[in-house]
C-alpha cells in the first residue's frame, strides 16, 4: 500500500502568488508581526512594507545611482553649473521610484495602478499645456550634453550676440556688449546656427586694408605681414604664418586681406589685437607714404535753362 502524505497547510496570510506561493512584502511582514501577536498586524504590516521598499530603493538611488551618474557626468568633462540640474532630475527620479517601491513592496498595486493613471492624464494635460516649456527643457538638456557653448563664451545668433552668463534648463541668460541681460529660451538656441567664435583654442581673424591703385602692393603686402609678426599677441609660428591675399578692386581701393591667428580667444582680447593691429599699420602706410583713399564718387550731366536766347534777343533790340 502507498502510505499518503500529509502537505503542510499553506499559510491564509499574505498574499500568495498562484504559481509559487510566495508571499509579497506586505504579506510577509504582516506574517512576521503576526508571529510576534502584535496588535492591528494587518494594518502595520503593509505600512511598514511601504517604508522598508522605499528606503531600500532610495538608499540604493543614493549610494549606486547618483554616484553612477556622477562618474558619467565627470566623465564627458561637464562643468559645475552643468552638473547640478542634471543631479537634481536624478534625485528626483530616485525619489518617485522609491515611492513606487514602496507601493510595490506594501503590496498596494491598486494604488499603484491609480496613480499611474493619474499620472499619465495629468502627464497629458500638462503636455499640451506646457509645450513650449517642455520644449526649452528639452533644448537645454541638448545644450548641457552637447556643450555647444559655456558660460564665459562669446556667441552670436539671430543678430544677436553677446557674453554667456548662466546657462539653465529653460533659458540661457547672456549679457550684451552694451550690458544688456538678454534671456533666452533654449529652443531659440538650439534650432538655429549659432556662432561661438572663442569656443576653440586659436581663432583667425581677417583685416581687410584698402591702398591706392597708384600703391606698391609688394610694399604694402610686407607692412601688413611684419606688424602682424611682431605683434605680441598675433601668433606667427609655421601653422598659424599670417597672409596677405589680393581680396578686391574696389571703386578707388585695392583691398588686401590680411590673415593672422591668435591664441585663447576672448572678446576683450581678439577685438583689442585687432584695433592694435590695425592702429600700427595704418601708421606704417602713412610713414611709408602708402595712401587709404576715401572713396571717390564723379558726377556728370548738364544743367539746361529755357529761355536765354529769347532774353539775349529782347536785350539786342534798340530802345525806342
Amino acid at each position: 500500500m502507498t502510505a499518503a502524505v500529509a502537505l503542510p497547510a499553506p499559510l491564509q496570510t499574505g498574499t500568495p502568488t498562484p504559481a509559487s506561493g510566495v508571499t509579497t512584502g506586505a504579506g510577509f511582514f504582516t506574517d512576521l508581526l503576526q508571529r510576534f501577536d502584535v496588535p492591528f498586524a494587518d494594518l502595520v504590516g503593509p505600512v511598514l512594507g511601504l517604508v522598508v521598499g522605499f528606503v531600500a530603493v532610495y538608499l540604493l538611488g543614493q549610494l549606486v545611482v547618483l554616484p553612477l551618474v556622477d562618474r558619467v557626468l565627470d566623465r564627458r568633462g561637464l562643468e559645475e553649473h552643468a552638473k547640478k540640474p542634471l543631479s537634481k532630475v536624478t534625485y528626483a527620479v530616485i525619489v518617485i521610484a522609491a515611492a513606487f517601491g514602496g507601493f510595490a513592496v506594501a503590496g498596494l498595486t491598486q494604488v499603484l495602478q491609480s496613480l499611474a493613471t493619474i499620472a499619465a492624464a495629468g502627464t497629458l494635460a500638462i503636455g499640451f499645456a506646457l509645450q513650449n516649456v517642455i520644449a526649452n527643457f528639452v533644448a537645454g538638456v541638448f545644450i548641457f550634453t552637447d556643450r555647444p557653448f559655456r558660460i564665459g563664451d562669446w556667441i552670436e545668433w539671430d543678430g544677436n550676440s553677446g557674453i554667456v552668463e548662466d546657462i539653465s534648463f529653460r533659458v540661457t541668460r547672456v549679457r550684451t556688449f552694451d550690458n544688456e541681460l538678454l534671456t533666452v529660451p533654449n529652443s531659440q538656441l538650439t534650432d538655429g546656427v549659432i556662432k561661438n567664435p572663442v569656443a576653440k583654442d586659436t581663432l583667425r581673424l581677417q583685416v581687410p586694408f584698402g591702398i591706392g591703385y597708384d600703391d606698391d602692393i609688394e610694399q604694402a603686402t610686407r607692412i601688413i605681414v611684419e606688424e602682424a609678426e611682431a605683434h605680441p599677441e598675433i601668433l606667427s609660428d609655421d601653422e598659424h604664418a599670417p597672409s596677405v591675399r589680393l581680396t578686391n578692386l574696389g571703386d578707388s581701393s585695392v583691398v588686401l586681406t590680411s590673415r593672422v591667428w591668435i591664441s585663447e580667444p576672448r572678446r576683450s582680447d581678439f577685438v583689442k589685437t585687432r584695433g592694435e593691429y590695425t592702429t600700427s599699420v595704418k601708421e606704417r602706410f602713412d610713414e611709408e607714404g602708402i595712401d587709404i583713399p576715401y572713396p571717390n564718387r564723379t558726377l556728370s550731366g548738364g544743367l539746361q535753362v529755357d529761355g536765354l536766347e529769347r532774353l539775349a534777343a529782347a536785350q539786342a533790340q534798340p530802345e525806342d
